[in-house]
Order: structure tokens, then C-alpha cells, then sequence
């Protein structure tokens, strides 16, 4: 199943558009469920069908959906307080009854990915399109599965539960509970669950594409959202150049300034994306009419998949040189720190821990340069560590 993740600047149209690309996707034949992350229906104010956590049909083909993330939040909290039982009445904490369960932020996020999970698991469509939150949460949102893996990996390590037979006796030793076998077992189903996840974020088959209005805001949202989807990896298909206004206005309109700063936009933007221009309908589109006449574009297959090579320059410079592009990224605020077998890696606000690649953890970084939105990170073969004779 392909998947596009839609996201962009608060106010730029992004779930209109993602609405129309699976409109477009379904009137060509393909099976399209579009997933919402607003509380809000703000879905069917584009589709004029309202959507919730059941699944509606909005025409052949087209079905929608909004993941609830109260009633997640209150089965997944009602879930781990059965299996903690047994801590929880230790420290004599009584139970939470459903009804008094709100979400707490971040719910609507879990929901999302849980849904988003679960729609590929299914295999009940060909295409999923995903309307993500704006774009500094969605960043967060798709860094998430990945994040929670580490932070789950460090604190219940998998190798430590080799030694789960013994947690009684060592319990008893030190008059002490030790850490229950459920635990360890929440830990790995949890791990599964955030590992298909992250598969379907990181699947060559998903892209992401940006909507913005073609202007100053525009440029600064698309320059950092692109660096951030970047440093996670992660692949767009096209840039949707969003409410462009006509070429055709009179001279003295007011309109004259925006359109000039909306040409050099648009101008700058296709030097580095494949940009498709949405043309402003002059209303707010309402249904699948206006939907259809946005001219949106369905997935593009022919998408470049994103990738971090690593060239060997052994023989000409005695290094192995580990390129990740950063589109977007300015010298002075990138940041490298090794740490064991892993790079911390900073470029503006974003920052993600990732492994070396097996053969890098042999080595020791040699320094690291940036050139045409390309990161450059030497690596030295560690003598103590490299095989003799390579």
C-alpha cells in the first residue's frame, strides 16, 4: 500500500488539499481511505460528509476516517492498569475509572499512529492518505515511534530479560519486589507495536507531501519543515504551491505586491522540489466539486527514495565519507557529538540520535563538512578495531 503524509504551515489549505489528492486518487480507480488528525471535522467542511471514528464513504471508492483519540486514550490507560495490577496494589493506588479519563496532550498523536498502523496492517485499501497536524507536530508526531523505541530500548533493555528467572530469587534476597515479568512484557509488545509503525513511516512506498501558500511565511515554513523531514529521512514527493493567485490582475490592484512576492517564491521553490501549483478558487472549497476542480495531483511512484550513502575513499584519502543531505541547513547550527555507536546529529532545531552504519562503528569521525545542503562526515579506519590488510 502507498501512503502520502500531507502537512504544511497552520493556514495553508493542507487538509483541503489532502482531501482533493484522495478524491483524485479514488476517481482513478484506487481503493483511498483518508485519515483526519483534527478534533475538529474539519474534514468534512472540504468533503461535505461528516467523519468520525467509523469509517464513511464519501463516493466509489473514497472512504474516511477520524481516529477518536478520547476513547483510545481511555482503552489503552483501562489496558495498562490490568496489567499493572499487581504493582498498583502494591503501593495501594486505586483504579481509574473510565469515566473520569480525559486525554492528555499527545493523545491525538498516539491515535493517529495507532490508526495509520493499523489502515496499512489491514490492507484493506491501495493508497492511504494521511492528513498530519501542521507542520512542527507533525514533525514530532513522525519522530515519534522511532523515539519511543530508544527510550524503551535503554530503560527495559532486551538482553536483561534473560535473567527474568532469577528477578524472584533476587526479589526475595534483597526483600525488595523486583521489576515483573509483565513489564518486560509490555516493554516488548509495546516495542512490536512502535516497530510497524515506524515501518510504514520509514517504507519506501510513503512519501510526504508539503502544502504552502507561496510567499516570505511560506518560504521559512517549507525551508525548516524540509530540513526536518530530511534529517529523519524521510522522502516528498511535491511541494503544492497552494491559493496562487492569477498572473492576470490590473496593474494598479493591490493585489501587485503579493503576486510579485508569490512569483520569487515560486521561483526559488522549484529549484528544489517538484512544486504543483494549486490556483485559489477565490472561496473556500466546499464538497467534492470544488475538490475535484483544485487539480490536485495523486502520488507520484517516481519519487526519489531518500538516502544516506556511504562512499569508500579508502585508497585515494584513507576515509569512509557518510553523506546525509539536509536541504535547507546552515553551518552554524549543525552539531555532531559521537557517542559509542551512535551520531547525535543537531541541524537547527531538529535533533535525532542514529546509528552508524556497521562498518563506520569501526572508525572515528575525522571531521565533517556541509556543501550544497549536503553533510559530508569523514570517518578514519580505527586501527584497533579495523581487520588487517583492508
Amino acid at each position: 500500500m502507498r501512503t502520502i503524509l500531507i502537512t504544511g504551515p497552520g493556514g495553508s489549505g493542507r487538509t483541503t488539499v489532502a482531501a482533493a489528492t484522495a478524491l483524485a486518487a479514488a476517481r482513478q480507480g484506487t481503493r483511498t481511505l483518508l485519515l483526519g488528525a483534527d478534533r475538529d471535522d474539519t474534514l468534512s467542511a472540504a468533503l461535505g460528509v461528516r467523519t468520525g471514528p467509523e469509517p464513511v464513504t464519501v463516493e466509489p471508492g473514497l472512504t474516511a476516517r477520524r481516529p477518536d483519540p478520547a476513547q483510545g486514550f481511555r482503552d489503552g490507560l483501562a489496558a495498562l492498569q490490568d496489567r499493572a495490577a499487581s504493582a498498583l496494589d502494591l503501593l495501594g493506588a486505586s483504579r481509574l475509572d473510565p469515566e473520569e479519563l480525559t486525554p492528555l496532550p499527545g493523545a491525538d498523536e498516539l491515535a493517529l499512529l495507532r490508526a495509520l498502523r493499523d489502515a496499512a496492517l489491514a490492507e484493506a485499501h491501495d493508497l492511504l492518505v494521511v492528513d498530519l497536524p501542521p507542520a512542527p507536530r507533525a514533525l514530532a508526531l513522525l519522530a515519534l515511534p522511532e523515539e519511543l523505541r530508544r527510550y524503551l530500548r535503554r530503560l527495559l533493555p532486551p538482553e536483561r530479560q534473560a535473567a527474568r528467572a532469577l528477578r524472584p530469587v533476587l526479589g526475595r534476597l534483597a526483600g525488595v519486589p523486583m521489576p515483573a515479568e509483565a513489564l518486560y512484557e509490555a516493554a516488548a509488545r509495546w516495542d512490536l507495536e512502535l516497530a510497524a509503525t515506524e515501518a510504514v513511516v520509514a517504507d519506501r512506498n510513503t512519501v510526504v507531501r508539503l502544502v504552502a501558500e507561496p510567499g516570505p511565511a511560506g518560504a521559512d515554513a517549507v525551508r525548516s519543515t524540509g530540513l526536518g523531514l530530511a534529517l529523519r529521512g524521510l522522502r516528498t514527493d511535491l511541494l503544492v504551491a497552494n491559493r496562487v493567485l492569477p498572473e492576470e490582475v490590473p496593474a494598479d490592484s493591490w493585489l501587485g505586491g503579493p503576486l510579485a512576492q508569490q512569483r520569487k517564491t515560486l521561483e526559488e521553490w522549484q529549484g528544489a522540489y517538484d512544486v504543483r501549483t494549486v490556483a485559489h478558487l477565490g472561496r473556500d472549497p466546499r464538497g467534492t466539486d470544488d475538490l475535484a476542480a483544485l487539480g490536485v495531483p495523486v502520488a507520484d511512484p517516481d519519487a526519489a527514495p531518500a538516502q544516506w550513502p556511504v562512499a569508500d575513499r579508502l585508497a585515494e584519502d584513507g576515509v569512509l565519507v557518510w553523506h546525509i543531505p539536509l536541504p535547507g541547513a546552515v553551518r552554524e547550527e549543525l552539531d555532531l557529538v559521537r557517542r559509542g555507536d551512535e551520531l547525535v546529529l543537531t541541524a537547527g532545531p531538529f535533533r535525532r540520535i542514529v546509528p552508524l552504519p556497521s562498518a563506520l562503528r569501526r572508525c572515528t569521525v575525522d571531521g565533517a563538512a556541509l556543501r550544497e545542503g549536503t553533510l559530508a562526515v569523514r570517518f578514519a579506519p580505527d586501527p584497533r578495531l579495523w581487520p588487517r590488510g583492508r
